[in-house]
């Protein structure tokens, strides 16, 4: 397939096995059931919307737009708290806004760009995807922790690296439990603000050393990849620490860097869990037998994710369209700028096949849920 709904099935799973067996306790390969009705369909009923309306799936002139809007906003703050802000309350609010705009790199730029979906130039999407490389990340990592195994296996235990916090806390039913998790509800929220700091310093290091993400392997990146890893870690260090310090005091240059990541992981990780940690969804496993998946993969997808403010505009252009989880995992291919437009269409073809349909109508319904799974998780008893 090259269609939009099949790209992350088909081009993904390939890589994937290239590299190694996406495979249970069983030993079995991962495959999903037959039956890819509800797939032909809803891709019908958006190909029929873009004939229809004409608009575009990429290259929207609103995209690119938005874009320089977020990239002024961070190149601003940044310039503005380093080389203008002399009291702490000029500091405090630059260093928010600098989380946010590079957060804001992160939800639209380079995650639509990573998924091919910023534009149909290959060295467009290219370039918005490496963004990350500039603010502390590695797209290289990315495309496999997030691109592969997330999109391919979402909220699979054992294949799905994002839902994946070892000790720290449990996320699924099939994971193990531990006595600390039993506060996980309490305690998770201020270490979500810590998880910019072990990307920065730990995650995409250990990835390279080890040639792993949690037990799943990956080939290392080579030549021009780990060039543009390396090159990418320096230039954000030299940003981060090294351009700072030359102009203030090491503490202060800890203490706008330790605002700046609060806000970053806060953001970032808190998105994420209100789509797949919450209770509406499901966390499926492979039969033991023949590790096979119950659902079509399309209808997989459906069933791990949560929508959340689908009514929300600001919501929407503030998050790059990730309320729209649903959408977003059925369509990785197609610009979050689309996706409030065929949420409905996606909606309605999941009535008309019997599908559930998981959404929450405000933000604060979508962090509730989370608390109470969290909360749920941590309890004895509630082993899968």
């Amino acid at each position: 397939m090259t269609d939009e709904t099949g790209q992350s099935q088909s081009a993904a799973v390939r890589e994937r096995e290239r590299e190694g067996p996406a495979a249970g306790a069983s030993g079995h390969w991962l495959t999903f059931a037959g039956g890819n009705e509800f797939q032909v369909e809803v891709r019908r009923r958006i190909d029929e919307y873009f004939r229809q309306t004409g608009r575009r799936r990429r290259d929207s002139i609103q995209m690119y737009v938005k874009a320089a809007a977020i990239l002024l906003a961070c190149v601003a703050s940044y310039v503005l708290l380093i080389f203008v802000a002399e009291t702490w309350w000029q500091a405090v609010p630059l260093a928010v806004l600098l989380g946010l705009a590079t957060a804001g790199i992160g939800f639209n730029l380079m995650h639509d760009g990573g998924h091919g979906a910023f534009s149909r130039y290959r060295l467009i999407n290219r370039m918005m995807a490496r963004s990350l490389d500039l603010i502390g990340g590695s797209s290289y990592f990315w495309h496999w922790k997030h691109g592969i195994f997330h999109h391919t296996y979402a909220n699979i235990t054992g294949q799905d690296t994002d839902v994946a916090l070892g000790k720290l806390a449990r996320l699924t039913p099939h994971q193990p439990l531990h006595a600390h998790q039993r506060w996980q509800h309490w305690y998770l929220w201020p270490l979500y603000g810590a998880m910019a700091i072990k990307w920065h310093f730990f995650n995409d290091f250990l990835a390279l050393l080890m040639g792993r993400i949690g037990s799943q392997r990956i080939p290392r990146p080579r030549s021009k990849e780990l060039a543009i890893f390396i090159g990418g870690k320096a230039i954000f260090f030299s940003l981060a620490f090294g351009i700072p310090l030359l102009f203030h005091p090491w503490w202060v240059v800890a203490l706008c860097y330790g605002l700046f990541t609060l806000v970053l992981g806060m953001v970032l990780s808190v998105v994420f869990q209100l789509a797949h940690c919450v209770e509406e969804a499901a966390f499926p496993m492979p039969a033991e037998s023949t590790g096979r998946v119950e659902n079509s993969w399309a209808v997989h997808q459906v069933q791990t994710t949560v929508d959340f403010c689908r009514g929300n505009r600001v919501v929407a252009w503030l998050l790059g369209g990730l309320n729209y989880q649903i959408e977003h995992h059925l369509f990785p291919r197609i610009c979050h700028s689309n996706y409030p437009a065929i949420s409905a269409l996606v909606k309605e073809t999941c009535r008309d096949f019997g599908i559930r349909y998981n959404e929450h109508h405000s933000f604060w319904a979508g962090i509730l849920s989370h608390f109470r799974w969290l909360r749920r998780m941590g309890m004895p008893g509630t082993i899968g």
